[in-house]
């Protein structure tokens, strides 16, 4: 059984015209992802001790995560405001994740050590773990990077040498620019780099050739999650398939695989469910 964990950001993603929260953050949601597909997932970040981190524990106790290395500083949990325009979701603000921001990870010789039992590690921009990336890599084990949409060249550039799986979200760029992002990518060190485009689908190069994914479009309800559903259910299922059958063919089935599970995820209140009413002030 693959064996994964997400470092880095938990939150409450608030929606204000609903007044319901919901648990998320890009690498929870990675790791309740990886478990729906089969993988012994595990996440690794900071809790407040607010009523929002209290949200977020209960939702993943409920889930069955082990999360027995994070850490809970005082403070507030990371939250965003969030409402929806037609099924799509739009970020109104945030506290930039809180604690975590504040605190960091401060990962120990022991957190390392668990770190050393995973298949994989992912992680992102907003995880805050771009200083522990040097020691995990040393490690052995793999890891994935979530770089977003509000990347820097510099970040790029300092980042992907450390990493295997490199992931956009590049829905904003032109083409000629993301094939330009995705070779330098490759050139850097990466073993696979995945754009997502929205509605237009995910763009994948190994080094030796593009792939292009269509989408598989719904109506829907809310697309939070749906890139963050996209990247782990391409990886999870990627990985699992390596030695099994050729590259070729595994990437195909893998990123079919990613665009149908996506799509699912934009009939989905909030990243995963789990919402609660909430009190405003």
């Amino acid at each position: 059984m693959l064996k994964v964990i997400g470092i880095g950001d938990n939150v409450v993603d608030k929606y204000e015209h609903t007044q319901t929260m919901y648990p998320g953050g890009n690498a929870l949601n990675f790791a309740v992802y990886a478990q729906r597909f089969g993988a012994a997932a595990a996440f690794l970040g900071a809790f407040g001790t607010d009523k929002e981190a209290d949200h977020v524990q209960a939702s993943i106790k409920e889930i069955g995560l082990d999360v027995s290395r994070s850490k809970v500083y005082e403070g507030e949990n990371g939250c965003a405001r969030v409402t929806l325009v037609d099924g799509d979701r739009v970020f109104i603000g945030s506290n930039r994740c809180g604690v975590l921001r504040e605190y960091g990870l401060n990962l120990t010789d022991e957190d390392y050590r668990y770190i050393s039992t995973f298949d994989l590690v992912h992680t992102g921009l907003y995880g805050f773990a771009e200083k522990e990336l040097s020691k995990i890599k040393a490690l052995g084990v793999p890891i994935g990077f979530d770089f977003s949409s509000d990347f820097t060249k510099e970040q790029v550039n300092q980042i992907a040498p450390q990493i295997d799986f490199a992931y956009y979200s590049c829905s904003h760029m032109k083409l000629d620019h993301i094939l330009n992002l995705m070779t330098k990518t490759i050139d850097l060190g990466c073993e696979l780099v995945l754009c997502t485009l929205g509605e237009k689908g995910a763009l994948l190069f190994d080094g030796a050739r593009f792939y292009m994914q269509e989408p598989k479009l719904v109506k829907a309800v809310d697309t939070m999650g749906a890139g963050d559903s996209f990247i782990t259910s391409f990886i999870i299922h990627y990985l699992n398939g390596k030695g099994q059958e050729g590259r070729d063919a595994v990437i195909k089935k893998s990123l079919q695989t990613a665009a149908d599970f996506a799509s699912n995820q934009c009939l989905v209140d909030g990243s995963f469910g789990y919402g609660k009413v909430y009190e405003t002030v």
